[in-house]
């Protein structure tokens, strides 16, 4: 029987194989021969550590999102005044272009979470996390008196969220017309608006 730690490092290995081929197939094409092939490995291989594909597709969707929210979270806890957080958060919650691998594979995964409910949980999980980013720093700004909310800080977190995912959709779509720093510029606008705070000239 293989080791807790040879064993781990196999799931992981699978979980970026898994990762290669729905980036490759389609989260709604990709077949356990397709992660097979992109491991090197057989199908029975892949069923040992994983009793079916869908319990691996859902775990590559997890760790997916676990990846984008701690990437912001460690991002804005890295930054003291809520203003330059708010800035901050909103250019790392959009993709750099249509080569950016983990948000085109969360568009991938989200794409099917009304057919699939594991899809469907772990989009709502991210999105409730990045929301929570967002009034965190709404909470703050306002305490130090930086900003003031036209709605209560979830709804307008929730919003901020909404057009980023909105925005980032033809941020990767080729040729959309629409990339990554007027994704930014429109979404900032909003949130100009929304918290009566200057965010396109800080900084």
């Amino acid at each position: 029987m293989a080791r807790p730690k040879d064993q781990d490092r196999r799931r992981g290995q699978l979980i970026a194989a898994t990762e290669r081929a729905v980036l490759r197939k389609g989260a709604a094409s990709v077949r356990l021969r397709d992660v097979a092939d992109e491991a090197g490995l057989t199908p029975g291989a892949v069923l040992y550590y994983y009793g079916e594909l869908d319990s691996l597709l859902v775990e590559t969707h997890s760790q997916a999102g676990e990846r984008f929210c701690r990437q912001r979270e460690e991002l804005i806890d890295s930054i003291p005044d809520p203003r330059d957080q708010l800035r901050a958060a909103v250019r790392a919650g959009l993709p750099t272009g249509p080569d950016d691998e983990l948000v085109r594979l969360l568009y991938e995964f989200d794409g099917q979470g009304t057919r699939r409910p594991g899809y469907g949980r772990i989009s709502r999980e991210y999105f409730a996390r990045q929301v929570a980013i967002y009034h965190s720093i709404l909470v703050a700004g306002s305490a130090a008196g930086h900003i003031t909310q036209t709605a209560a800080p979830r709804d307008n977190g929730r919003n901020q969220v909404a057009l980023e995912d909105g925005y980032g959709y033809y941020v990767v779509l080729v040729d959309s017309g629409i990339d990554a720093a007027q994704a930014e510029a429109l979404i900032l606008g909003y949130a100009e608006a929304a918290t009566s705070c200057p965010l396109l000239t800080r900084g």
